[in-house]
């Protein structure tokens, strides 16, 4: 009876033994592997789930907002980048003999004020943007401004985004206006205000974009262009 006792006991013993070897046990410990692989199976599901919706954004960017190529305006012979467009009559008070007066400009003999421009209205515009260019100083940008419905300015009109002509010392420099009539407002007037823009010319292009997206935004431009120089 001891010895089958014994026999009963070593069996229980294996069985138990072998149940903790097999992961049976009444805990039913999970494994340090398998809950590593599903750490790793939540975390790629909340990367794949983050690089999902960064794809849904972008792809809903692109759809709402197309990249349009936009061609930059070349200059005729002339130096005048709108020459394909309708031109009207630009005029300033503060040209004489091709040079710019003093007052306009901001070296020391100067006021440093927007010159006085004048035009006559233009059928369908709906507004003027302005650019004052330093055509000799990688079109570097003197003066910019959008939504102008005026079309009389008188001089010192601009209050702000106008730093007038100031060529170095000795050089004379070519300063262009264009003034551009537009149907509907843009995205947004580009340019860097007192900085060369070498993209200029693409600048201008854009203006034929409206903020919807729509072409065919210019009806037609003024451009008038002087001298300034420093002794």
């Amino acid at each position: 009876m001891v010895l089958k006792n014994k026999k009963i006991a070593a069996l229980v013993f294996c069985a138990a033994a072998l149940m903790n070897l097999a992961g049976c046990s009444d805990t039913e410990a999970v494994p340090a592997a398998e809950t590593t692989a599903a750490s790793v199976s939540e975390e790629t599901t909340e990367t794949t789930a983050v690089e999902t919706t960064e794809q849904i954004e972008a792809s809903e960017t692109t759809a709402t907002e197309p990249e349009m190529t936009v061609v930059p305006l070349i200059a005729d012979e002339n130096g005048n980048l709108m020459s394909q467009f309708e031109e009207f009559e630009l005029t300033s008070e503060d040209i004489e003999d091709g040079f710019w007066v003093d007052a306009i400009s901001s070296s020391p003999a100067g006021d440093d004020v927007s010159p006085q421009l004048s035009w006559d209205p233009v059928d369908g515009a709906g507004q003027y943007i302005i650019y004052m260019v330093d055509i000799s100083a990688n079109y570097l940008i003197h003066w910019k401004a959008e939504g102008v419905t005026e079309t009389h300015l008188d001089r010192g009109w601009a209050d702000s985004y106008y730093f007038g002509p100031y060529p170095r010392p000795g050089l004379t420099n070519t300063y262009d206006i264009y003034v551009i009539a537009i149907r509907n407002p843009i995205d947004r007037l580009r340019g860097s205000w007192h900085l060369p823009n070498e993209n200029f010319p693409l600048f201008l292009a854009h203006l034929d974009i409206d903020a919807e997206g729509n072409t065919g935004n210019i009806i037609a431009y003024g451009h008038i262009s002087a001298q300034y120089s420093v002794s």
